[in-house]
């Protein structure tokens, strides 16, 4: 395999892998707003919980981007 060839395939690779980093950012970032609007949403702490397990979401993640949000004001 020549030099050339192999420069390529490192730097396909490494593209690929900052994608894949970025959608899963991107994902888990929907998910804690998701979380969020659920638990704005629902009737009681119970109904949150249950919402929230129904969906497969988590709760500490919504938690987590408000924190992001308020730091983002200051």
């Amino acid at each position: 395999m020549s030099t050339e060839r192999h420069i390529t395939l490192v730097s396909e690779q490494s593209e690929f892998a900052e994608a894949r980093n970025a959608e899963k950012a991107a994902n888990a970032h929907q998910c804690a707003v998701a979380a969020r609007t659920v638990a704005a949403h629902s009737q009681d702490a119970d109904d949150c919980v249950s919402l929230l397990a129904m969906l497969g979401l988590d709760a500490a993640a919504g938690k987590q981007v408000g924190i992001e949000r308020a730091a983002a004001a200051r």
